[in-house]
Parts: structure tokens; C-alpha cells; sequence
């Protein structure tokens, strides 16, 4: 993408879309003060609850220089790039100073779990999952709080890191929370001597909850119970499980790997969170049992079975097929907090795991060689012929990419400005959803100057007997099902007096000012659906279809 700047990301180009407008938000936060945790640029005439949303504030803010510069594209690729690189660095640092002291296992720990699979499977514009440059600093921090003396300064420091991460990616947050309280369980129990820094480590714990917990306590307020909050996500998202076999199986993103082995895995190519291969389970499954002695590697074996369970989902499925056995998910998933959680991404947490397992276990073959230097040569070719063995099948391969429909110039030149006057809005055929997010980018181009109707989101669903369950995107309305209808079909549905009505009444809820329609494959049919609709014949100018709709909503 890089070198081809029309390109964008073929199996996900919707996230993409939506990315691009959350860094235009956090410029537009900067630059024109708006309100950060919400926006009704997208989805007039209600607003977006962006806490509530993938909102990373805590990169789209500082990028915001980026962002007005080179544009939201630019802002996007080094989000993504530089994400995968901080994080790398970050477990690097980690490893090499705090948790082994030593160079080569810390490389070999911090490059798989940047690396790994499941890491270049969420690369299909999710940055905000692969930027875990935070995750190696919480723990950190969180091992420093038992230094005697500075409970008081290691308990803020936490604090920050901890609030970075929150508005960065909440739900890898839950993880790594539980994951260091399970392995300080472990500690606790297999190292008595540990026992007499509890004090410390105690308070430091106390005043990291405090701080963070004032920090974020509006914030968080917000996103559960402010306009637009929502009680869990879609029961179909819910549905999103690891399959057992995807252990064992390649990516498509690996170098062993194949699209066609991966379909039905994964719910799609951006949650492959397992894919660890025969190899490399064998060769954990060896670590664990060698390193036994080691409480550490004791607790991370234990958070990692407790993950792989949880990600299975309500119900088990081994090769594409249910298995009718449920999984322990199926007592969690309608529990606060736990109801907000794609269950397949527990399973993401295992990476972090295995890059930690592969840096003590290279490190015990180091300490292995220094002690028996008339073998060393033996032991490190055994070393090196394992690991590739394990890891050489899972390098990545280049993310494919595809080329994206340009912005059409009636936007970029801000034609659309004069029919925007008195706070109206642009509704764009089709309305923009979970399949069709271009209206995203173009309102992105515009750094958000220009407002949709609907948009690309998690909101609630309103309508009676939903519960305020997410929905993506609005509820429907007769007008958006109308052409959404097109979208699928390519046929225009029957236009009566009603459907005109309903229209007409949609318009104006909407605020509409303008109605556009861009390159797309059923253009013929949108338009003439919109016509039959309106009564408007529409004019070409800039690149799209036009309808001037303002006589009709006043």
C-alpha cells in the first residue's frame, strides 16, 4: 500500500474506511475542540457514541499533524505500520531488560509476538489490535510496583499506561488484566520469598486503580451508559469462535498457508487468531513440561489453556462442524463487561504467551550451552533446526490488496458545501453500512466538514424488544432497507404512494440536503430507484449522481 497509494486492503476494506474517519476525528478533537467521545458527523441526525466505538484516541490525537498534512490514508498506513514496529520494540525492551536479560530469546520472544499469525490476520485494518506496543509496558510497570520505597510513583506511572491502553483497545486491556492476575496468583503461591514485597506492591496496586479509575471514570460513563451505549454486541458477533482444528492449522497470511485450508476456520481473514500449527503446539506443549520448575511458565501455560477454553465459544467446533459439547463461554458471555468480549479474540492473547514461552525457553538453552561449552555446537544446531521447524512455516506473506474507487471530486472540491446550509446532511446511495463504507472515507477526506446519514458502527438497536442490543449501523428505516434491498438484488422493489412517502419522511429525518451516488456496481438500479422515489431527475457533475432534495425536505 505503500508503494501503491490507491490500494487499500482486500479482505477488509470496511474497517479501513471506518479507521480513516476515526483519525479525522481526533483532528478534528484538536483542531476544533469537539467533544472527543461522541460525534454526529456520522449518523445524523443522532451521533455516534465513539467510546463505545474503536475511537483510538490515544493515536489519533498525536497523529493529528499527520493527519492534516498527508491526509487520513497516510495517517491510517503509519498507524498500522508503526504499530506492528512499537509493538516489536516495546516487548524487546521488556524481555531483554526486565523479564530475561538477554538479546537473542528477548528477539525471538518480541519478534513472534508482533509477528505471529494471528497478528498479521488482524493487519486487515485493525491497527488498533496489532498497535499492542502498550500490553509489554503494563506488565512492566505492574512487576515494578513491588520496588520498596515507590509505591506512590510506580502506582501513577501504571495509572498512565493503563489509561493509554484504554483509549487505545478496551478489550486487550480486560486480557492483559487477567492474564497479570493470574500469573501474580502463581507467583504468589510458588514464591513464598515474593510474599514480603506485597506491601508495596499492594499500594502501588491501589494507587494505580485510583488514578486510572478517576481518569477514566467519565470516559467509561460514556461509553455504558451515555447516548448511543449499547447492552453487548450482535448475537451473530457473539457467535465468533476459534474452531478447535485452527490450532493446528496454518493462516492464509502464513507462509505454509492457503486460503482455501483456512475458509471456515475463521469467521473471516481478519480473526485467524489461532493458526499456530502442529510444530509449534508440540514445541509449547515441550517448553512447558522442560521449564516446569519455572512458576512463571507454569502461570502462562494455565492463562493459556483458560484463553484457548474461552475462545471456543458457546458451543465447541472442531472442523467446521459443531460439536454440540458447549463451551465454558456459554455461562460468561451475557455477564457485564464479558457480553462486550468476541470470543474468538481470546484466543489473540495466546501470541503474547507463546512469544514469552519461546524467549525462556531460548534462554535456558543458552544458560544449556554456556555450561556445557563441548557442546555448544550441538545444542544450538538442535536449537535452531526446532525452531525453524516451528516457525518458518508461520512467516507472514504480503496482506493482499486491491485497487479502491477514487473520492469523487463533487467531495474533494466541497461542491457539497451549499447544500449542507442550516445543518443539513449528505445521504449517499447506497446508505453506508457494514458492506458499503466508501461515504467513511470520503466524509474522512473532508476531515469530517461533511456529515452522513447512518455510517459504519456499533449503536444500539432501538426497535421494540431489541434491548438496546448493538446493531452496526442504524436501525433501519423504510428508505435504507428500500435500497439496501437494490444492493442485494439489483431489481428495483415495487415503488407505491407509501414508499414515496416514506421517503419523503426518511429525507427529512435524515436532514437531507443532497442525495449522491458514486461509482458502484448496481448504479444503474440506485438510480433508478431514487428517481421513482423522488419524482427528481438527478444530474451527473463531479463523479456522482446528484439529487438536489431540499424542496422536499423544506
Amino acid at each position: 500500500m505503500w508503494l501503491n497509494p490507491q490500494d487499500g486492503i482486500r479482505d477488509n476494506p470496511n474497517d479501513m474506511a471506518q479507521f480513516e474517519w476515526m483519525m479525522a476525528h481526533g483532528a478534528r478533537v484538536v483542531t476544533e475542540f469537539a467533544y472527543p467521545f461522541s460525534s454526529d458527523r456520522m449518523n445524523v441526525p443522532e451521533s455516534v457514541n465513539l467510546m463505545a466505538n474503536t475511537s483510538v484516541l490515544s493515536v489519533s490525537l498525536p497523529m493529528t499533524p499527520i493527519t492534516l498534512l498527508l491526509g487520513t490514508r497516510t495517517a491510517f498506513l503509519l498507524f498500522l505500520t508503526l504499530g506492528m514496529i512499537a509493538t516489536a520494540t516495546a516487548w524487546y525492551f521488556v524481555l531483554s531488560r526486565v523479564l530475561i536479560g538477554a538479546r537473542g530469546p528477548a528477539w525471538l520472544g518480541a519478534a513472534f509476538c508482533a509477528y505471529a499469525p494471528a497478528m498479521v490476520s488482524h493487519a486487515n485494518a485493525h491497527p488498533n489490535i496489532v498497535s499492542q506496543y502498550v500490553v509489554p509496558l503494563i506488565i512492566w510497570r505492574t512487576v515494578r510496583l513491588a520496588d520498596a520505597g515507590r509505591w506512590l510513583r510506580n502506582g501513577i506511572l501504571l495509572a498512565l499506561v493503563i489509561v493509554w491502553q484504554a483509549f487505545l483497545n478496551l478489550e486487550i486491556l480486560l486480557m492483559v488484566a487477567i492474564g497479570l492476575g493470574v500469573v501474580m496468583v502463581a507467583l504468589a503461591i510458588g514464591r513464598p520469598e515474593l510474599r514480603g514485597r506485597a506491601r508495596p506492591f499492594l499500594a502501588g496496586l491501589g494507587v494505580a486503580a485510583a488514578a486510572s479509575g478517576v481518569l477514566l471514570a467519565y470516559p467509561l460513563y460514556v461509553q455504558f451508559f451515555g447516548p448511543g451505549a449499547y447492552r453487548g454486541l450482535p448475537w451473530l458477533i457473539r457467535g465468533y469462535s476459534t474452531d478447535l482444528a485452527s490450532f493446528f492449522a496454518y493462516s492464509r497470511e502464513s507462509l505454509a498457508g492457503d486460503a482455501r485450508g483456512a475458509a471456515g476456520l475463521a469467521k473471516n481473514p481478519t480473526e485467524e487468531n489461532a493458526f499456530f500449527g502442529w510444530p509449534l503446539v508440540i514445541l509449547v506443549a515441550a517448553l512447558v513440561w522442560w521449564l516446569r520448575r519455572n512458576v512463571v511458565v507454569i502461570g502462562l501455560a494455565v492463562l493459556g489453556l483458560i484463553f484457548a477454553l474461552l475462545s471456543l465459544g458457546r458451543e465447541i467446533r472442531f472442523e467446521r462442524a459443531e460439536t454440540g459439547v458447549p463451551g465454558p463461554w456459554a455461562v460468561l458471555e451475557d455477564l457485564p463487561l464479558l457480553h462486550a468480549v468476541v470470543p474468538t479474540r481470546w484466543s489473540l492473547a495466546i501470541t503474547p504467551i507463546i512469544g514469552l514461552l519461546l524467549a525462556y525457553g531460548t534462554e535456558r538453552v543458552r544458560q544449556l550451552a554456556a555450561r556445557y561449552p563441548d557442546r555448544r555446537s550441538q545444542i544450538r544446531f538442535g536449537t535452531v533446526t526446532v525452531l525453524a521447524m516451528a516457525l518458518v512455516p508461520l512467516l507472514p506473506t504480503p496482506l493482499p490488496t486491491r485497487r479502491l474507487d477514487p473520492v469523487p471530486e463533487f467531495v474533494t472540491s466541497g461542491a457539497w458545501r451549499p447544500y449542507l446550509e442550516g445543518g443539513r446532511s449528505v445521504v449517499t446511495l447506497p446508505l453506508p453500512d457494514t458492506e458499503y463504507t466508501d461515504p467513511l472515507r470520503w466524509s474522512a477526506r473532508t476531515r469530517l466538514a461533511m456529515p452522513i446519514a447512518r455510517g459504519y458502527f456499533l449503536g444500539p438497536d432501538t426497535r421494540p424488544g431489541r434491548d438496546r442490543v448493538a446493531l452496526f449501523t442504524a436501525p433501519p428505516r423504510p428508505t435504507s432497507s428500500f435500497f439496501a434491498s437494490i444492493r442485494r438484488t439489483g431489481e428495483v422493489p415495487a415503488v407505491t404512494a407509501q414508499t414515496r412517502r416514506d421517503a419523503v419522511e426518511d429525507l427529512r429525518y435524515w436532514r437531507a440536503g443532497v442525495v449522491i451516488l458514486g461509482p458502484h456496481d448496481r448504479a444503474d438500479a440506485l438510480r433508478t430507484g431514487m428517481t421513482e422515489l423522488t419524482g427528481i431527475e438527478p444530474t451527473r457533475t463531479g463523479g456522482v449522481w446528484l439529487w438536489d432534495v431540499r424542496p422536499l425536505t423544506g
